[in-house]
């Protein structure tokens, strides 16, 4: 059996979901799940995740989207059909801060993440040993703010990922960067943005007596820190908590939001829609 996961959106109207699924039937296939969502069933815009099994050498991804086509089509539709056997490539990017990356080679070496990872690359040597005692490539690019060496970095990315991850990766990426790589890149930070910027913000955050802190995973655009969330984690605090509390429950929150997100999106849950995400 082989599993394809179909994302499809449109404006909202009568009879998406029965020619999706008499579509399904048709090519002999099989729904096990079916998730879907309206804004509005009067106007509004729908949005559907099916996943279908097919025997065995029955249509290859290929064969389907071409057969797909004109449904799409008749509904104005923006969709994407993927075989989940076809591993993502997920390349990393890391900065000093370890506590992401080692969480992403944990889930990964336990196969609860399941991707390839053609590399780990950072602009900080310490976490060499780390990397390549998965087996896994390192590379190491002294980028900083005055050169970011975007094009070093380019090179190992385009042509061996599907998508990035910024795992604390604490340089900003260009617009010239995000145009050249024109691939989803997938960034964590800390949740005390827009209120705490800058240097400390867990300082800030405590000086201030906040209650709630945590992270939020979102896809990287060309406004800072501003695009679509994927997912997000809070941690409650009191007076109590120290500063260095602040920041090993920060960590905690980080490094959970990241793996919820990453899931999601090697599982195909997320559909982007203007400036937001449907997860389902």
């Amino acid at each position: 059996m082989r599993k394809f996961i179909l994302l499809f959106q449109c404006h909202d109207r009568k009879g998406i979901v029965a020619r999706i699924s008499d579509f399904i039937l048709k090519i002999g296939g099989n729904i096990i799940t079916a998730d879907q969502y309206s804004t509005d069933p009067a106007g509004g815009y729908f949005f559907m995740r099916v996943e279908f099994i097919l025997d065995d050498g029955q249509q290859n991804r290929q064969s389907l989207v071409l057969a797909f086509g004109p449904i799409a089509q008749e509904f104005g539709a923006s969709w994407n059909l993927y075989d989940q056997a076809e591993t993502l490539r997920m390349g990393i990017l890391v900065s000093e801060p370890d506590h992401c990356l080692v969480d992403l080679l944990y889930l990964w070496n336990a196969g609860e993440l399941k991707v390839q990872i053609p590399f780990v690359l950072s602009n900080c040597e310490k976490h060499r040993k780390l990397v390549t005692g998965y087996n896994l490539p390192f590379y190491y690019v002294p980028a900083s703010k005055d050169n970011r060496q975007e094009s070093q970095i380019l090179s190992h990315s385009l042509a061996s990922t599907d998508f990035l991850v910024l795992a604390r990766y604490m340089l900003v990426l260009s617009s010239d960067f995000l145009h050249k790589y024109n691939k989803d890149i997938i960034n964590i930070h800390h949740g005390f943005l827009p209120s705490f910027k800058g240097v400390d913000p867990y300082g800030q955050a405590l000086n201030k007596g906040v209650k709630v802190i945590g992270s939020t995973v979102h896809f990287v655009d060309n406004q800072l820190d501003e695009g679509p969330i994927i997912a997000q984690e809070v941690e409650y605090v009191s007076h109590k908590d120290s500063r260095q509390d602040l920041i090993r429950k920060g960590r905690h929150a980080e490094k959970k939001a990241l793996a919820q997100a990453l899931s999601s999106y090697i599982d195909y849950r997320i559909i982007k829609h203007e400036n937001k995400t449907i997860v389902f």
